[in-house]
């Protein structure tokens, strides 16, 4: 069995176990805690190199089997990764957004189904960062904590207008709504988001404050009508090269005096290139096609020369990898039902996308960012308590 190996492997300690087609197995250490089943003889000799998207990539296509929870085969994947792989960081070319580009991109996520994105959701139906305050919330509790902490860091007050750019399943216009009284315009590029969330709408009785309509982000009124902006989960859509059109367009949606916040994931890297490795192209190439993720520095640059003040930032990358472990474990556990909303491919994609990232964002390879801007007053005047001690309250 030890000759079928690349000698590079063979040299190797870690808690795995290889078993191949015909059986035979290899222990790489003495207490194995996850085994790859290889099921496709090609490749073995592969895994003289195997990157992160080399590995995830024969996960989805079933060259290769997991035998050990997702949580450990990840952490053991990647250390057998770092073991052979030079951590090379790759920075693709840039992607043209256009309309249509965008919609099929938002189409290929998010249209997947509303069952199966329910199965390991929240009961609002937020695909975004919850917010744990003590760390022992529920998802749940986690997820209505961050309504609450965009609204208040929005400073809504009842009767404001309130935009919401990629409102989803519409859980957070809801709250709004609900809890502070405001109008909400919101749009997404979903048609099964947008679907369920007016349902959701209807059966709050919310629709004389709650308007969702199916619109890209640059056919949005720019004549100041909003008193406020929320974007959730967004600017990573957008694109390095339309960020500083993003930022014009919203900024020319609000009015003097507004707030606009923008909550996303961010890169580790300044310049905004993947992580190494190859986590980066298997996300590109299963998960969000056309994706990028902009640095925070040039996330507040190109709001900064859009006109907009930077007033507060945040990091919730630790609360991102807690709601992303609670994703994954809760789909691990509806297993079954996943498989009868999705394709089995698609089912081997989310399993390793959530386990993936929660584990990146553990490891600080990725980041999240809330960024509170504001648009001054002619005068330099802004519509803002002196600290943000109101927030907390």
């Amino acid at each position: 069995m030890l000759a079928q190996l690349p000698p590079a492997l063979q040299k190797l300690q870690l808690p795995l176990r290889l078993r191949l087609w015909d059986g035979h197995e290899f222990n790489f250490g003495p207490t194995p805690s996850v085994t790859i089943v290889v099921k496709d003889p090609t490749l073995v000799a592969e895994f003289t190199h195997p990157s992160l998207d080399l590995l995830g990539s024969a996960f989805v296509e079933g060259r290769l089997e997991l035998e050990g929870s997702i949580n450990e085969a990840i952490r053991v994947c990647d250390e057998l990764s770092q073991a052979l792989v030079e951590d090379e960081d790759s920075t693709p070319p840039r992607v043209h957004h256009d309309k249509a580009t965008d919609a099929e991109s938002i189409s290929y996520h998010y249209d997947l189904s509303n069952d199966f994105y329910q199965l390991w959701l929240d009961h609002d139906m937020a695909y975004s960062c919850g917010y744990f305050e003590t760390g022992e919330e529920s998802l749940d509790e986690a997820q209505q904590a961050k309504f609450r902490l965009l609204c208040r860091k929005l400073r809504l007050k009842p009767g404001e207008y309130l935009l919401d750019v990629g409102c989803g399943w519409g859980g957070l216009a809801r709250f709004a709504a609900r809890e502070f009284g405001v109008k909400v315009f919101g749009i997404t590029l979903s048609k099964e988001q947008l679907k369920l969330a007016r349902e959701r709408v209807k059966a709050e009785g919310l629709q004389d404050k709650v308007d969702l309509q199916l619109l890209d982000y640059r056919d949005l009124p720019q004549d100041g009508r909003f008193d406020k902006i929320v974007s959730v989960g967004m600017f990573e859509h957008v694109g390095h090269a339309n960020l500083r059109e993003y930022c014009e367009i919203l900024s020319r949606a609000v009015r003097d005096g507004g707030l606009v916040m923008n909550h996303g994931i961010t890169s580790k890297h300044t310049d905004g290139r993947q992580v190494g490795r190859g986590a980066g192209e298997f996300i590109d190439r299963y998960v969000f096609p056309n994706g990028e993720l902009p640095h925070l520095s040039m996330m507040t640059a190109e709001i900064s020369e859009a006109g907009l003040e930077v007033v507060d930032v945040e990091s919730l990358r630790l609360h991102y990898a807690r709601t992303l472990e609670h994703w994954s474990q809760r789909l691990e556990h509806k297993l079954e039902a996943a498989a009868k909303q999705v394709p089995e491919q698609a089912l081997r994609i989310w399993r390793l996308y959530l386990a993936g990232c929660a584990y990146a964002f553990a490891h600080g390879w990725i980041n999240i960012d809330q960024i509170l801007a504001t648009k001054p007053h002619a005068d330099g005047s802004l519509e803002l308590p002196p600290t943000r001690a109101d927030i907390y309250r």
